[in-house]
């Protein structure tokens, strides 16, 4: 089967550290140009690697225009890598020069912008899609597993965090608000979306924005929005949460407590290996890649034995307690799934409408805080 060939937008942190290494090891894909609006150096064999696509991809078409990018037949397939106000922008562009998009988080800046996208990705007949690889942590993937194999029965409540202790990139957060600003729309965007994935659409939603980096400002950096559902699972409370002054060692993760049992994960200094080892140079296909060290595992509580192979019984507590290995994590997963879609071997993992829900609760979320209130869903 022919290779799908890729244009990325950007070249940029993003671009070099989430996207490329990931996607340049599946063969399904070949890179076949990138939009870097930064001239290429007269000497790219001496320029310091990463400095330019030209220095790092010497076989690639490098474009500095949009148009030119964009007027490649040869690209079939457009990663937009670019900063979160472009986002849509560049998406719309792609998918009306008829090739398929993944966006980066958050995918746009409001609902209105998610549903252009998505109609003129229905229009063209254009497979649109966002980069939510955080699906594909080693945590959440565990999450999953023991949601799946009913190890919790009726999950009453569940906190999921993203802090972070003196974050370093909180200097780049302005103080006038805009729509696309703001930690909900950075971290929230994952750990949101976590929620959506478990639980679905919220029936209410109760936000408290606060900026702990020390200024003044209408954008925060820090949040705690509380989800409330109906139906069946109307007795459900889930918290999600991102803190900037958080001075752990290891920063709490996930706890969710059900019927049956209780599950408590930390994580370090990150929130998923990948991040680190992609940081120091490490290859997707290298044997130990995403492997998580034994001490961050999280503990799996239960009143009977849910998993005979993890859990022994504690005496003192009278419950049977293990912890519960963690899934690898694999980032390439959102790679691998979207091209086997194209070559119609599997289903989208990740879907434009449900990007948009989560983009919707943002923005409940921040209309709770201004108004004090809770809101609920429409």
């Amino acid at each position: 089967m022919a290779r799908i060939k890729v244009g990325v937008v950007g070249y940029g942190f993003a671009a070099k550290s989430f996207h490329l290494p990931f996607i340049v090891a599946i063969p399904e894909y070949e890179v076949v140009a990138i939009l870097q609006r930064a001239e290429a150096p007269a000497d790219p064999a001496s320029a310091a690697k990463g400095s330019h696509c030209t220095v790092d991809f010497p076989h690639v078409t490098h474009y500095r225009y949009a148009e030119d990018f964009f007027d490649n037949s040869e690209i079939e397939f457009v990663i937009v890598a670019t900063h979160a106000d472009t986002h849509a922008t560049f998406a719309e562009q792609a998918l009306r020069a008829g090739k398929h998009v993944i966006v980066d988080k958050p995918f746009a800046r409001s609902t209105l912008e998610a549903d252009s996208v998505i109609e003129i990705a229905k229009q063209e007949g254009r497979v649109v899609t966002c980069f939510q690889n955080r699906r594909w942590d080693g945590d959440f993937q565990t999450v999953r597993e023991l949601v799946k194999k009913d190890a919790f029965g009726g999950i009453n409540e569940a906190e999921i965090h993203y802090d972070f202790d003196r974050a370093p990139w909180l200097h780049a957060l302005k103080k006038e608000y805009t729509p696309g600003d703001g930690h909900m729309f950075g971290l929230g965007t994952h750990s949101l979306d976590h929620a959506y994935v478990l639980f679905g659409r919220p029936a209410l939603v109760t936000a408290f924005l606060r900026t702990q980096r020390g200024v003044e400002s209408e954008v925060e950096d820090s949040f705690t929005v509380i989800l409330q559902y109906d139906g069946s699972r109307k007795g459900l409370l889930v918290t999600v949460k991102t803190s900037v002054v958080s001075p752990m060692a290891q920063q709490l993760k996930y706890w969710i407590r059900g019927t049956k049992s209780s599950y408590i994960k930390y994580q370090a200094r990150s929130t998923c290996p990948q991040e680190e080892q992609i940081a120091k140079g490490a290859d997707p296909l290298d044997h130990d890649f995403a492997a998580e060290p034994h001490v961050l595992r999280g503990t799996l509580t239960s009143y009977d034995n849910v998993d005979g192979e993890v859990q022994k019984f504690d005496e003192e507590s009278r419950r049977y307690v293990g912890n519960y290995p963690t899934v690898r994590g694999c980032w390439m997963g959102i790679y691998q799934n979207v091209a086997d879609h194209l070559n119609g071997k599997a289903e989208l993992a990740v879907k434009a409408n449900e990007v948009r829900d989560v983009l919707r609760i943002i923005e409940l979320a921040r209309e709770s805080h201004e108004k004090g209130v809770t809101v609920a869903w429409k």
